[in-house]
């Protein structure tokens, strides 16, 4: 008796959870994420960190200002509407490719767009994968702060920084090597 409400309370549990989490858990999958009405949304994923594989809203989005990823999971704003997926991971993990060490999945190389400010004037950290041989360009500033590459924002393999007022959207052009 006490085996039967032991496995039936494992079903009920299983089956309150979300069903993007559920979807999640493989290295391939993907979890398609909208803002409704411009609002905010939540869609619990066990990743850690997240890439945008095809917008799917007219709405651009913008890593850091219309979507992002939390201790609460993935989370979209403002219209933005994709299709994500885990970064960092993928099959390729643990080499095999003939070069040793570590390859990103198919895909993996591409263009997109980062926002980052600086409030009040502050440093600021915005992590992103650029890769060994990719590069950031400023694609359109929006503070009234100078943005002058190397002296308010710049660039390093692991994302921008901005500081001294500096608000802007960056493309990233993403490259392996």
């Amino acid at each position: 008796m006490m085996f039967r409400w032991g496995l039936a309370f494992a079903i009920f549990a299983i089956s309150l959870l979300p069903v993007s989490a559920v979807q999640a858990q493989g290295y391939d999958d993907t979890v398609k994420c909208e803002s409704k009405n411009f609002s905010y949304q939540n869609c619990p994923v066990p990743w850690r960190d997240a890439r945008l594989i095809r917008q799917v809203s007219d709405t651009q989005c913008i890593r850091g200002r219309s979507w992002g990823i939390d201790r609460r999971g993935l989370w979209v704003d403002r219209g933005c509407g994709g299709v994500f997926a885990a970064a960092g991971r993928g099959p390729s993990h643990g080499g095999g490719g003939g070069g040793g060490g570590w390859n990103p999945e198919p895909g993996w190389d591409n263009r997109f767009v980062v926002g980052c400010a600086s409030d009040n004037y502050q440093y600021r950290f915005c992590g992103v994968d650029v890769g060994g041989g990719g590069r950031v360009y400023l694609d359109r500033q929006s503070s009234g702060a100078a943005c002058v590459e190397g002296r308010s924002w710049g660039w390093n393999r692991a994302g921008v920084w901005v500081n001294g007022g500096c608000s802007a959207t960056f493309t990233v052009d993403r490259r392996w090597r």
